[in-house]
This record gives C-alpha cells, structure tokens and sequence, in this order.
C-alpha cells in the first residue's frame, strides 16, 4: 500500500476556508466562460503560435549543430539547467539547479589561456543578473531576431541576481569576488581532456559545489512575489513554493520541449492564454522573454492554481482531494485527471466517483490510474515539498 503523504493541515485548512460559494463567485467574477468566439480565437492563435515554435525550434536546432562542431555533447538549457556559450562556442556554463553545481568548460590549446578563461567565466557566472543574460547570450540574440505573432505580450527582462548572492554572499566586492575565484580555481579543481572535435585542444573543467543551502536561498529571491499572489489568488505560499521548486528548481531561464517558460513552466498557447483571459480579461500570447519576468510568471501560474482549484475543480467538494487534483492537473491538465477515474475527460462526472472517495483513496487512485508516470512523481514531488516550505515559510 502507498505511503500516505500527509500535508499539513494549514494548507488545506486556508483551501477549505476560501473554497465556499460565495468566495467562489467573487473571485471569478470578469472571468468569461469560453464560448465558440473565444474556442475561434484560440485555433487562430494557436496556429500563430505553432509558426512562431517551428521557427524558434529551428533557430535552436541550428545553434546545437553549430555548437556541435566544439562539443560532443552541445547541451542547451531545459527546465533545471542552465547552458551557455560564449560568442566562439569555446566556453560553456552549466548551471545545474537541481544538484546545485556550477560547471565551466573551456576548449584550449594552453592551459594558462584555459585558466585565465576559466576564472573570467566563473567571476561571471557568479555576479551576471538575469537582464544581462538575456542581453548577451547567443541563443537568446537568435530567438529575439525571430518575429512574433501579432497582438504577443511581451515584457523586459527584470534585473535580478541569479547566483551572486549564494555564492558571495549579500554584498559582494570586488575583494570577496576575487577570493572566491582564487579559491576555486585551484589545480586540484581544474581536470583536462583531450578534445574530439579540434585537434590539438583540451577541453579544461572547472565544477564548483553551491552551497547547501542555495535552493532555499534562492527561493528568497521570490518571496514578495509569491506572498502577494499568495494572497490574491488564495492559494498558499507553500504550494507555490513547491510547484516552483518541482517545475524549474528556481531556474529563471528553465525552458522545456513543449515549450513552457520560467519559474512555474508557463505554455503560452494553453493554461497561459486561459489565465491571461482570466486576470485581464484580454485574449493575450505572451511571449518567452514576458514569462522568464519572474513576477509575470509567479502573477500567471498562481492565478492558474486559483482557475484549477476554484473553477475547473470546483466540483470536488473535499478540500484534500481537490488539492491532490489540482497539483495533478497543473501537471498533466484537468482532462487528465478526469480521465484516471472515468476513462473520459468529463470532469463533472470524474467529480461524482471523487466525492464517494476518501482523501487518501482519491491520491492512491492518482498514483495508479493516471495515464503517465511524470505526473505521479509530479504529485509527489510537490506534495513532499509542500511540508517544507510550510515550515520554512510559515503561513
């Protein structure tokens, strides 16, 4: 039998509490019931948006080959890594957010250019905020070029620290800065190899540890963020923390295949036109550079947690369960988790088998009957994270 995962009860006791009809009724007021005008507009907007993928698709697929021709393995950034390549495509930076390692690889010819090139990149990497990435990488000048559909929000880059404050502290120097690259830039930390793709070259590697503590600190980073839509949307600060945490690991530039963007892996053309529709009342495309914005991201994917629990879930009358469901279908979609109880997409009857289950019988049913595996381990990432931000950040 599954273990029980057991969430503390001040979750679903602010869920419980805001769940009632007439809270209901006034928060989803402005938000228009998707009609056959509003279903037209989306087939447009999807086709605009399948060409504006194709294209950025392409545009990535072409820098890999590029990028292919120094490296055997020409990595690029997904949801809980970092990559990037200097203009020459001979020095990459990994950020691994997940296992909290920094890695930085230069193809050289002499190993005292390779160290002077390590210790520039890892000054860099470790002091660069999110605004200059943006400005300065190469793949992200390609994607920019591309041409938009029309009528796309889009945003500027917000200026936010992405490592310096973990790995120097709050008030960094030029001194700390320095010691900090001394000290890592030891021989016993630099490993060579030699390079299959340039003759007579080295690929030299530098991998430095972050702290123990570098995902709470960054999840710091975000906090007024989410208190505020905390609040606004209902929804608790530990539920987006652990969507966050379990969607990109606080990875700023996290991007994955289908495309989704930034902190809470935001897919423009579905739950993100749905939201912005909702909050603004505005059939909107929001751009990649507008959800790597950390405060359009957490703004979006906390008013869809509010959609999924208030509205599409409603009819799930128990608290717990609807909270299982709801980080599910955050996931995998609301369809989904129909689908897992009635073998349809009819929500209204999904919620009929759901409302003769228990608490617990309805979370073991999820991990059984969904249809793929990364939504089960999904549901119990969060729900598992969901205990420890409640402690780190009491609500």
């Amino acid at each position: 039998m599954i273990k029980k995962i057991i969430i503390i009860s001040s979750t679903v006791t602010l869920l419980s509490a805001q769940s009632a009809d007439d809270f209901a009724r006034e928060q989803m007021q402005g938000f228009q019931k998707e009609n056959s005008k509003f279903d037209t507009f989306k087939k447009e907007t999807n086709r605009e948006f399948e060409n504006y993928k194709k294209a950025q698709e392409k545009a990535i697929l072409d820098y890999k080959k590029e990028v292919g021709a120094y490296w055997d393995d020409p990595k690029l950034s997904d949801k809980k890594n970092w990559v990037s390549y200097t203009l020459d495509k001979k020095i990459r930076t990994s950020v691994d957010f997940e296992h909290e390692k920094i890695t930085i690889e230069v193809i050289s010819s002499n190993p005292n250019e390779a160290r002077q090139k390590l210790r520039q990149a890892l000054a860099r990497v470790v002091t660069i905020d999110t605004k200059k990435v943006q400005e300065s990488d190469p793949l992200e000048q390609k994607l920019q070029k591309i041409a938009k559909p029309d009528g796309i929000v889009d945003a500027p880059t917000k200026a936010e620290p992405i490592l310096s404050g973990i790995m120097l502290g709050k008030s960094p120097t030029q001194n700390s800065l320095k010691e900090f690259v001394d000290k890592n830039t030891d021989d016993l930390d630099i490993s060579s190899k030699e390079s299959s793709k340039i003759r007579n070259d080295k690929i030299y590697t530098l991998s430095v540890k972050m702290p123990d503590n570098a995902t709470l600190e960054r999840s710091k980073i975000f906090y007024s963020d989410v208190k505020e839509h905390s609040l606004k949307q209902q929804i608790p600060i530990s539920l987006i923390y652990a969507v966050i945490h379990t969607e990109s690991c606080f990875n700023p530039y996290a991007r994955s295949f289908i495309p989704a963007y930034g902190l809470m892996q935001i897919v423009p053309s579905s739950a993100g036109l749905d939201t912005y529709q909702f909050l603004y009342s505005e059939k909107k495309l929001m751009s990649d550079e507008y959800l790597y914005n950390s405060t359009n991201n957490i703004t979006i994917g906390s008013a869809y947690l509010h959609i999924l629990y208030y509205k599409y879930l409603k009819e799930i009358k128990d608290p717990q369960s609807r909270l299982y469901c709801t980080v599910a279908a955050y996931n995998t979609g609301g369809g989904n988790v129909a689908w897992a109880f009635v073998k349809s997409n009819d929500m209204k009857k999904a919620a009929l088998i759901i409302n003769s289950m228990t608490a617990d019988d309805v979370y073991n049913k999820l991990l059984s009957d969904l249809k793929y595996e990364e939504p089960k381990n999904y549901l119990k990432n969060v729900l598992s994270r969901i205990t420890i931000y409640e402690k780190i950040y009491s609500e």
